[in-house]
């Protein structure tokens, strides 16, 4: 089972150059406490070195991710120095603190990014251990105000992960109860399956107080107890006494200490380094099929873009050629799928492409033909107008056919307008097209750049003669006026539908239906955007819009329908974009100022995208509602609200209106169909076939393919990461595929009470130095050391549930630190035939042995 950590090690290797967030994935054991905790003086009892900085405050300022690995030879390696084995530990020391001020700065500041330092030795354990920086609550130097907020941040993205081991620091002369490093370990791993509690400075504790209760786990449990160790003082440090000898005067310490050393082989830095690296060992068994799973999932994830970089041969003199045939064939394959439509890779944020394209011929283009036409007072000025000079000076008796072909020519002329525009529009789309398809090859810049370049040149070109044979069209039109159209009404028709206002004109396609008006036109979501707050605000509802009506209900079940809206009389208008509202809004109002809904004058309504609003827009026009044109009528409001015409002229002019009407529905019915199809034929399929006959040949005579198939540094880049990657992956997954399965790990220990950790901050039990302590006024009946045995002895007496009282003839003095410690061996062999422990692991209540005036004589003591 030794065997997982070192394979863990390897993992670790496989995956240095995939990053920080690969390394805290895997198995490891963080170190946390306070500051000045002696976080840092376990790990270097751990390596048998001196190796990490020292100093007063926060010292350890970024983490530190230290490996350890089991070798013949003593000597570290920096991830950041690789290639370069450091023998002396004091260079060791100092490439910490050079590297530690290099990100942080050399005034106390801090940072998350780690250093990764490897030792091998004969004298370690194989462990991975993360030095973290110690908490603290007060900034100093150039620490932010927030620093403890920062430090509790960097601790918790190391400890929260569940592979992660939580090493949880306490001083023991503080109080264990309100422990920074258990409270934040209790946090993450409320169950404490991962936390192993150490206690330090033992030897620091004050006289005749000790921490035994604790490290027994009966105090404060925890579920994986306690392990105590002794460090090196400062002045040991200082007088640069050997780790050797500080641990073999641990040693001397726990078994020389009357209240130790029945557990002394429990205790201590080489007890500590064994625990966990069985810990550790039985952490990795736990984790690593969830591990592997992760891994293999990565490993699909990428295995189709690395099996192209598989086959790159840069030294194949016919590679550059092929990968251009390549590319080529499959920018055309690309463009043709994003115009015709596919199944493969199916966009569904957006509209792109041949959708695009789509939604212009039939929603964006009839809408421009309306919006521009339609001006119902200008015509009939016009058509007045026109009547008028023609008849000259005379008053004419008929109609002048003259009129009518003066007044369609010069609204087929308009139409020009909207069909440039179109033009305009579809060319945008292919060329946006076009660079999504060129994405494609961003792996050679200069490919890139020259296949967008002939192709958006090309598109151009088409542009132009698209844009002619458009002008052509309509000049067409303008050429011949047919008055013999099977559609056309003729003047005997227009002359008995005078009476009648045509409502449906051009760009209405619901003009020719029959006679059901209940054909939904559209159905979707739009919001009410002018309720005012107190009557709900701003609400969505599922709109459903006919030739005659607009409907809108509660949900798209069109179950519970909430108001019914006719169209008569109704126009649209575009209604500027409030600053606070990310919504697009266009308006419905009344020409004959009614209010269009309950008490509102107009009904806002709301979409997403201007494009939705658009598409709003051509579907109402369809039902006959036309965008408004108040605005151009005001500016004539001179001529036109004063003019008047005799009732003959009116007449008149009405029966050319309804002939204009019928005529340039039959030509607005022609030009919407000609015009896409002529787009399609002149542009779309043109480009088609340019890319696919042509673009290579010209993609030859602009450069020099060597040119053109150079790669990018950024591409080479990222092939060679993919490929590490790939490889990384690989070697990981046969790493964990060499470790026996077989081998069952030790279970965890069963739960422990550790309510104490709740309730901690509101009332902190008294720490194990107050207990302990021997009182004054009354004759102790514990020793007065309270270094007797464990409070778990039975005792004679007829108490059951209190603690039993040491079985030791008479006082005793306390014990020195040396060699005199072994004044009490007579009481040793009696220890094995005591009964189990019978003490509860909360605090019994106080017995007529035990004083009850604790913690007054305490401050007494104190002071």
């Amino acid at each position: 089972m030794e065997g997982l950590i070192p394979l863990v090690n390897r993992l670790q290797d496989a995956f240095a150059a995939l990053g920080q967030s690969c390394l805290l994935d895997l198995p490891q054991i963080a170190v946390v406490g306070g500051q000045s905790a002696g976080k840092s003086s376990v790990l270097e009892n751990c390596v048998s070195r001196d190796f990490l900085p020292r100093g007063s405050g926060i010292v350890t300022r970024r983490p530190l991710v230290l490996q350890l690995v089991t070798a013949k030879t003593e000597y570290a390696e920096f991830l950041h120095c690789k290639g370069r084995k450091f023998t002396d530990f004091d260079e060791v020391r100092q490439e910490i603190e050079v590297e530690t001020d290099r990100i942080t700065g050399v005034n106390k500041g801090i940072s998350s990014i780690p250093i990764n330092l490897r030792i091998y030795s004969p004298h370690v354990l194989s462990l991975t251990l993360i030095d973290l920086p110690g908490i603290t609550k007060v900034p100093v130097g150039d620490q932010p105000p927030d620093i403890e907020l920062q430090i509790r941040d960097m601790i918790m993205q190391f400890i929260a992960r569940e592979n992660c081991l939580i090493l949880a620091v306490t001083p023991a002369n503080t109080d264990l109860a309100n422990s920074d490093a258990l409270k934040l370990a209790k946090e993450v791993d409320p169950q404490g399956l991962r936390t192993i509690g150490v206690i330090t400075k033992l030897d620091l504790m004050d006289e005749g107080t000790d921490a035994r209760e604790i490290l027994e786990n009966k105090l404060l449990p925890l579920r994986r107890g306690y392990i105590g160790v002794v460090n090196r003082s400062q002045k040991d440090i200082d007088g640069k006494k050997d780790i050797k000898a500080a641990l073999l005067a641990e040693r001397k310490f726990f078994l020389s200490h009357p209240a130790y050393r029945h557990m002394a082989d429990r205790m201590g830095t080489p007890y500590l380094q064994k625990v966990l690296n069985q810990q550790l060992t039985n952490h990795i068994r736990d984790t690593l099929p969830a591990f592997r799973s992760k891994l293999q999932s990565q490993l699909l994830s990428i295995e189709h873009e690395v099996e192209v970089y598989k086959n790159f041969r840069p030294e194949d003199p016919t590679r550059k050629t092929k990968a251009l045939l390549q590319m080529v064939q499959q920018f055309s394959v690309d463009f043709e799928k994003r115009i015709e439509g596919s199944g493969d890779q199916v966009d569904t944020l957006e509209l792109s492409g041949g959708a695009k394209i789509n939604r212009i011929f039939h929603e964006r283009f009839p809408f421009e033909l309306v919006k521009m036409e339609f001006n119902e007072k200008e015509l009939r000025r016009e058509i007045s107008y026109a009547i008028k000079n023609i008849h000259g000076i005379r008053t004419g008796l008929f109609t002048p056919d003259m009129a009518f072909e003066a007044i369609v020519k010069k609204q087929i002329v308009k139409l020009k307008g909207p069909c440039l525009k179109s033009v305009d529009l579809v060319m945008q789309e292919l060329i946006n097209t076009v660079k999504k398809c060129t994405k494609k090859l961003a792996t050679y810049p200069r490919l890139c750049e020259e296949t967008e370049r002939i192709v958006a040149g090309y598109i151009r070109e088409r542009e132009e003669k698209t844009k002619d044979q458009v002008l052509l069209l309509i000049d067409i039109q303008v050429s011949y006026i047919n008055t013999n159209h099977e559609d056309f009404i003729g003047f005997a028709n227009a002359q008995q539908r005078s009476s009648q206002v045509n409502k449906s004109a051009v760009g209405n396609q619901g003009t020719n239906l029959p006679p059901s008006r209940q054909i939904v036109i559209r159905k979707g979501w739009l919001t009410i955007n002018n309720i005012g707050i107190m009557k709900g605000g701003s609400k969505e509802y599922w709109f459903v819009l006919t030739a005659e009506s607009l409907s809108w209900y509660k949900d798209d079940e069109e179950k519970e329908k909430k108001y019914m809206l006719p169209l008569d009389n109704l126009k649209v208008r575009d209604v500027e974009k409030s600053f606070m509202s990310s919504k697009h809004i266009f308006a419905l109002f009344n020409t004959e100022q009614r209010n269009v809904y309950k008490d509102y004058r107009f009904l806002e309504l709301a979409c997403d995208s201007q494009e939705e609003v658009d598409s709003w827009k051509a579907s109402l026009l369809r039902a006959g509602v036309y965008p408004d044109k108040s605005s151009t009528e005001n500016d004539e409001n001179g001529q036109a609200d004063n003019f008047s015409m005799d009732p003959q002229l009116e007449r008149q002019v009405e029966t050319i209106r309804n002939l204009v009407d019928s005529y340039m529905s039959i030509i607005n019915k022609c030009i919407r169909d000609l015009i896409p199809k002529t787009i399609m034929h002149l542009m779309i399929n043109n480009v088609k076939e340019f890319i696919n006959a042509e673009l290579l040949a010209h993609l030859y005579s602009s450069e020099d393919q060597n040119t053109l198939m150079e790669e990018s540094a950024e591409q080479a880049q990222r092939r060679d990461e993919m490929l590490r990657m790939y490889q990384a992956l690989k070697e990981a997954l046969a790493i964990i595929g060499d470790i026996s399965t077989s081998t069952v790990s030790t279970p965890a220990p069963p739960p422990v009470d550790d309510s104490w950790l709740q309730q901690a901050r509101r009332s902190p039990p008294p720490s194990p130095s107050t207990q302990r302590r021997p009182t004054l006024n009354n004759p102790p009946t514990r020793p007065l050391s309270g270094r007797g045995p464990a409070p778990a002895i039975p005792s004679p007496g007829p108490q059951s549930g209190a603690p039993p009282v040491p079985f030791r003839p008479g006082p005793l003095p306390p014990f020195p630190s040396g060699g005199e410690a072994h004044g009490g061996p007579p009481q040793v062999p009696s220890r094995p035939t005591r009964a189990p422990p019978s003490v509860p692991s909360r605090r019994p209540p106080p017995s007529p042995t035990r004083p009850t005036v604790i913690r007054p004589l305490d401050s007494s003591l104190l002071d």
